[in-house]
């Protein structure tokens, strides 16, 4: 049985930049980091993007870790294989191959994974994107496809519309909902996004669904749920994230949608903690739980759970961000920019201008914000966040475009 001080479950930026913080804390410590892909840490992000998707840069930029920085870290990088059980108690944990590894601290970075679609599917057609493997699938499909489905309205279905059209495909876009990213985004933002997507060539299809996939072994249309047939040789399901969290919840950890955590980033049992796109965690500065998944809160997490697991206490503190571009927008979201009851949510900027910003805010205090077209303002509303800037009375101010936000700050 092999024996580890710092086992780490998952080998993406979260895991990889706690092992690495690890290393640099604790120069002797034995490390392990267990993967369930076959790679070393390559850029997620880049799997959407344009250089990358149509070849356009050497494919060799994805890695951002070599070979051999794994050997020269002493960092054991054990890939192609899944965590299937923990024991808290013999801090040990099962792997898919069934070897077992015994640890002194243990780090659940264990990501999201794609929600699979429910309705019966050719064999091949229907992809997803989250994964290096995802994306060479998609990738590989494309010259053999004239006209393509994105279903979903998150920013996965978004850079896919612009990946397909830049590749001269015909692109379809079915959403469930009104608009896009409802119920994140209202109306008004949500018709910007898609009046952009329109005018890039995406034909739209709203408060629609699949009903049924035609073709048996290769994908070869789609029939929506009121009765449209759509032409297309691919797919690609864009249709949420879930955790897996299973295995964990059968060793007592505590999991809501996520892994819960505190606001040092340690679950409920010792020696255990929680890291990246699983982790829901106790966020210091918006004073309530919450689950992230972007690439800076997922790196930012690995660090600061590594300094933790050699025994600081430092809470994890962080205004979180995530941006895209496509289409000739750009769309960012900042903070905790859920439109729940309890929030205000304060219009800035002209929707008819496709410069449009959303301000939540509750008792008096700014949570997050949606921006379109409006980033020059993301650091501003970062530092009222970060800062618990009073906003109380000054609701106009912010509604108002032409209003300097920096005077808020002091």
């Amino acid at each position: 049985m092999k024996s580890v001080k710092y086992l780490i479950i998952g080998g993406g930026v979260a895991g990889t930049t706690a092992a690495e913080t690890l290393r640099g804390l604790d120069v002797s410590a034995s490390i392990a980091i267990v993967s369930d892909e076959p790679y070393r840490l390559y850029s997620r992000i880049m799997l959407s993007k344009p250089n990358f998707f149509l070849q356009k840069i050497p494919f060799e930029q994805i890695w951002l870790k070599t070979e051999s920085w794994y050997k020269e870290k002493n960092i054991e990088l054990i890939s192609g294989v899944t965590a299937n059980a923990l024991d808290a108690k013999a801090k040990n944990v099962t792997l898919s191959s069934g070897e077992v590894i015994t640890y002194e601290k243990l780090l659940l970075a264990v990501g999201g994974r794609v929600r699979i679609w429910d309705l019966k599917i050719p064999e091949a057609g229907v992809f997803y994107l989250r994964t290096l493997d995802d994306a060479k699938a998609i990738i590989a499909a494309v010259p053999n496809a004239k006209q393509a489905l994105s279903i979903g309205g998150g920013f996965v279905s978004f850079e896919m519309c612009d990946m397909l059209r830049l590749a001269n495909l015909e692109v379809s876009l079915i959403l469930r909902e009104a608009h896009y990213w409802s119920p994140m985004l209202d109306e008004a933002s949500g018709k910007i996004i898609e009046r952009a997507l329109e005018k890039g060539g995406v034909k739209i299809y709203r408060n629609a669904e699949v009903a049924s996939v035609l073709g048996e072994k290769m994908v070869d249309g789609a029939i929506l749920k009121d009765g449209t047939r759509l032409a297309c040789q691919m797919i690609i399901a864009g249709i949420g994230l879930s955790c897996p969290t299973d295995w964990l919840k059968n060793a007592g950890v505590a999991v809501n949608h996520g892994i819960l955590a505190n606001e040092y980033l340690e679950t409920n049992m010792p020696d255990v903690w929680a890291a990246g796109d699983a982790a829901e965690f106790r966020d210091v500065i918006l004073d309530e739980q919450i689950q992230l998944g972007n690439w800076v809160n997922a790196q930012m997490h690995g660090r600061a759970a590594a300094f933790n697991m050699t025994g600081k206490h430092d809470p994890f503190k962080l205004v979180s961000f995530y941006t895209t571009q496509g289409f000739g927008i750009t769309i960012a979201f900042v903070g905790d920019s859920r439109p729940l009851p309890e929030r205000t949510v304060i219009p800035r900027g002209s929707a008819d201008a496709g410069s449009y910003g959303r301000i939540i805010v509750k008792d008096g205090k700014v949570f997050g914000a949606t921006l379109i077209n409006r980033t020059n303002e993301l650091g501003l509303i970062s530092k009222m966040i970060e800062k618990n800037v009073n906003v109380a009375g000054r609701e106009q101010d912010l509604g108002n475009a032409s209003f300097d936000l920096k005077t808020l700050i002091v």
